[in-house]
């Protein structure tokens, strides 16, 4: 399935019916009188966050989604059918944002959520609403509602409890096939990772959701490179976890042009929970691997974790390190297996 986060889509509500002009003309009925009915309500256009959705693919294919109008009322005080609504179903994440791209009209971060995006239109009065004493013989009725019409924006951003991030081939697509089920893009030239990627690690009996996205170079909140246009979906992580390449010529460069970038993207992703490690351990030699973590600590003002990805060095304790920063209730602890007794 390609992988799609933002999406335009044109909405329509449907529109009432008419009210009827009608009148009870029955044989023996002396007095008939009015009798025209109302007219039905348009349908409305919602949008609601479900379950085993993790793109918005289905929106490019279809972009326009229009109510049904309500049906117009009829004699006999029957009042017409109201129009079907329609539900945009979106993945959980998802924004809404009006035309300007700005404006957040919803947030559905919940399974189940639902946010009424244009309502349907009333239907019309009939001409039995406007019997009276002085007016027994009404020839009116009102004229439905119209329905509103709308541009709006999907905007996914991808739930997860822990967002990785470095420069291009600082090994975040091997740390998260070596922790996880997912079979991101792994080679040895940058920008192999072009759209996100969900992994599930566990560890210690619990487990959390990992993203990883495309790495970012300097310069990207000015649009260089394609990684700005994801870190959005590191926006709901409750903890960063920042990758730097050992092997690379200068580690305190790679570590600050990440963090600049972060600044200036805006929001709090600077100011997340962030732990710092140095990768591809395996590739450096003692003295080579003291050096770079010596200035790489002086950089971050804090320690420096290590590990290999590729050898699984060092992950598990950055696994239960990241634990430790994720709130309890956005863990999920596997089941226990209790063993059966052995019988012949």
């Amino acid at each position: 399935m390609k992988f799609l986060d933002l999406a335009k889509v044109y909405i329509r509500s449907g529109a009432g019916g008419n009210g009827c002009v009608s009148f009870r003309r029955e044989k023996y009925i002396e007095f008939g009188g009015p009798d025209g009915g109302d007219g039905g309500k348009g349908g409305s256009v919602w949008a609601e966050a479900v379950d085993g959705l993790n793109t918005l693919i289905d929106f490019r294919y279809q972009q326009h989604f229009f109510a049904k109008n309500g049906q117009p009322g009829k004699g006999q005080q029957r009042t017409g059918k109201d129009g079907d609504d329609i539900v945009l179903r979106v993945p959980v994440g998802t924004e809404i944002l009006d035309e300007d791209q700005e404006t957040v009209l919803a947030d559905l971060t919940e399974v189940g959520e639902r946010v009424l995006l244009a309502r349907g239109g009333n239907g019309g009065f009939g001409n039995l609403h406007f019997k009276s004493s002085t007016n027994q013989a009404p020839r009116r009725a009102n004229p439905g509602q119209a329905g509103v019409e709308r541009t709006i924006w999907l905007r996914l951003k991808l739930i997860a409890d822990v967002g990785l991030l470095g420069m291009p081939n600082a090994g975040k697509s091997t740390f998260l096939a070596a922790t996880s089920n997912a079979r991101p893009k792994i080679a040895d030239y940058p920008f192999t990772t072009l759209h996100p990627n969900l992994g599930v690690v566990g560890v210690d009996n619990v487990e959390f959701v990992v993203a990883d996205i495309p790495g970012l170079i300097e310069g990207a909140h000015e649009g260089r490179g394609i990684g700005d246009r994801f870190l959005g979906h590191v926006e709901r992580c409750a903890v960063l976890l920042h990758l730097v390449d050992g092997t690379a010529e200068s580690v305190v460069e790679d570590y600050q042009t990440i963090i600049h970038e972060l600044e200036a993207y805006g929001g709090d992703l600077a100011t997340k929970p962030r732990i710092t490690v140095l990768n591809k351990i395996d590739a450096l030699s003692e003295e080579q691997l003291d050096e770079a973590r010596s200035k790489l600590e002086d950089a971050v003002g804090g320690p420096v974790m290590t590990m290999s990805g590729a050898t699984h060095k060092g992950v598990t304790e950055v696994l239960r390190a990241l634990r430790t920063k994720i709130d309890e209730d956005r863990l999920r602890h596997k089941p226990v297996e209790e063993s059966e007794p052995w019988q012949p």
